[in-house]
């Protein structure tokens, strides 16, 4: 495999879209993917007729014109798109003493928050309010527009002034926490308690650790495009980016684990005017390819890891290839703790008014983001009957759970068993039988997490909370090395992952290749 412009390393959401919309810039690329299946994070399985989101299950503005969804503006790059299934309410909250509907319809939503609390339901609309603005000034600076390098700042200026004159009087929020305009807006306590939750399943953070552009971006595009789900699963949206890859002449190449990404030192020379006279610069590290798991090398300048930043920067390069300072620091960074997870293939008998998102929160007085506390059910089966046998439903249930304290030894069954009740007696408010509707059971632990997924400690990324640090970028102290995915970019999710390749990809070309290819879409 001769003549290659970049090498992706792992074919999760973030690491696709960079490949596909290399592919589509006319590099070629080749994704190096260590499972037998794409996906990563977001692929799917099958077990005895059901099929199964391992990861995201909750989508917004994967179709129409005016979706600000990075994922939505690849694919029509790509010429690719997807069939979907619109609803709304979007979900169901389940606290201890009431349920409620969650709608994306911003006066509905108002209208179920004023029968708990008509003050607070005031008090919504005025956070709301605090943070749409930014929103709309965001809308005008398509993400297809991005990049990660200082020619950001004249495409901005030539092409999207207005946009950033609507951004100066929302500059103080950019950086700012959703819990300091929750402060400044929000006295009821049970509205506090809804958006600490909100910002939980957003960023995996509550208020005060959530950036505010993160939920200003989720309140504007879940009330004014669809929210919705892809017939056939996450799947359908890795196909998508697969078939876009190699419709622009890309390469997926499946069970190939890449042990190591290789890197040399260079020596530059640079002229001193003073002596007038050449002296040698400071050493210079940069790739020259990755060596796979069955000692096939591959080489390219480019190659951009779409694993972990710890993984990346432990296991796939050695140590002497970061400098010491910042690979501290970069290891240094906080992450999100890893999950329980719960797959279910349950018979449908009289679940004629099923929903397919809910939310549970067992106990008040406990924090959300104590492991267990807080569970996450998706059913999408509701939307897509394909995806279970005749006369059944999947179910995928999951909470918070450290990885810390998990073996794979004589208790690891009892105890894998043992913290799934939580998700149980979660799935036991919607569905009160539900034990007995089960016909296959599955129980994840943040061992599989991290092994299936070859991901650090089962997480799902950083948590790095607002006003404590910035979330690493795309780019490495290494010339030619990049990243992509959930450590690069603020948010648990498909869209900040799917940005993220979009800002790698764009740095890696002329922004008149991205200007044309907005031109023609």
């Amino acid at each position: 495999m001769d003549n290659l412009d970049v090498i992706v390393i792992g074919s999760g959401i973030g690491g696709l879209t960079a490949a596909a919309l290399l592919a589509r810039y006319g590099k070629r690329v080749v994704v190096c993917e260590s499972h037998t299946v794409a996906g990563g994070a977001a692929h799917s399985f099958k077990r005895r007729g059901f099929e199964f989101d391992s990861g995201p299950s909750f989508y917004c503005g994967l179709t129409g014109a005016k979706s600000l969804n990075p994922v939505k503006q690849v694919l029509d790059a790509l010429g690719e798109s997807l069939q979907t299934v619109a609803y709304d309410p979007l979900g169901h909250y389940h606290l201890p003493n009431i349920s409620f509907p969650v709608y994306s319809n911003a006066e509905r939503y108002f209208e179920e928050i004023a029968k708990t609390t008509p003050q607070g339901a005031k008090e919504w609309k005025q956070f709301a309010d605090r943070l749409l603005p930014l929103y709309e000034a965001m809308k005008g600076i398509p993400s297809l527009a991005l990049r990660a390098d200082w020619q950001l700042i004249p495409v901005l200026v030539g092409q999207y002034l207005p946009s950033l004159f609507k951004m100066l009087p929302n500059l103080q929020l950019v950086q700012s926490s959703v819990g300091n305009v929750m402060d400044g807006t929000v006295k009821d306590p049970w509205v506090r308690q809804l958006i600490d939750l909100e910002c939980f399943l957003l960023s995996g953070l509550k208020a005060h650790g959530t950036i505010a552009p993160e939920v200003a971006f989720m309140l504007g595009e879940r009330s004014q495009t669809n929210v919705e789900y892809p017939l056939g699963g996450s799947d359908a949206i890795v196909k998508a980016l697969v078939r876009g890859l190699k419709r622009w002449g890309g390469e997926l190449l499946l069970g190939h684990h890449v042990e190591q990404i290789l890197v040399e030192m260079s020596h530059g020379t640079t002229y001193d005017r003073t002596k007038d006279k050449m002296r040698h610069s400071q050493s210079l590290r940069r790739v020259t390819g990755v060596r796979l798991k069955n000692g096939q090398t591959l080489k390219a300048p480019v190659v951009i890891s779409n694993a972990s930043l710890w993984d990346t920067y432990t296991h796939l390069l050695q140590p002497e290839d970061l400098p010491s300072s910042f690979c501290k620091t970069a290891l240094d960074t906080p992450a999100v703790d890893s999950f329980m997870h719960l797959h279910l293939g349950i018979r449908d008998r009289d679940l004629e008014n099923l929903t397919g998102h809910h939310v549970v929160v067992h106990n008040s007085d406990k924090d959300i983001a104590e492991p267990g506390n807080t569970c996450m059910i998706s059913i999408p089966s509701v939307w897509d009957a394909t995806l279970a046998p005749l006369c059944h439903h999947v179910v995928h249930a999951y909470t918070l759970e450290p990885f810390t304290g998990w073996e794979r030894n004589d208790d690891y069954e009892e105890k894998k068993h043992s913290k799934a009740q939580t998700l149980y007696r979660a799935l036991e408010r919607i569905i009160p039988d539900i034990r007995e509707r089960v016909v296959l059971e599955l129980i994840g632990t943040p061992l599989t997490h991290a092994h299936y997924l070859r991901r650090y400690r089962g997480t799902y990324g950083p948590a790095i909370k607002a006003g404590k640090g910035m979330f690493p970028g795309v780019q490495t102290p290494i010339q030619g090395l990049y990243r992509v995915g959930d450590s690069t970019m603020p948010g648990i999710g498909v869209p900040a992952v799917a940005a993220s390749g979009i800002l790698c990809a764009n740095t890696l070309v002329q922004p008149r290749q991205t200007e044309e290819l907005l031109k023609v879409l």
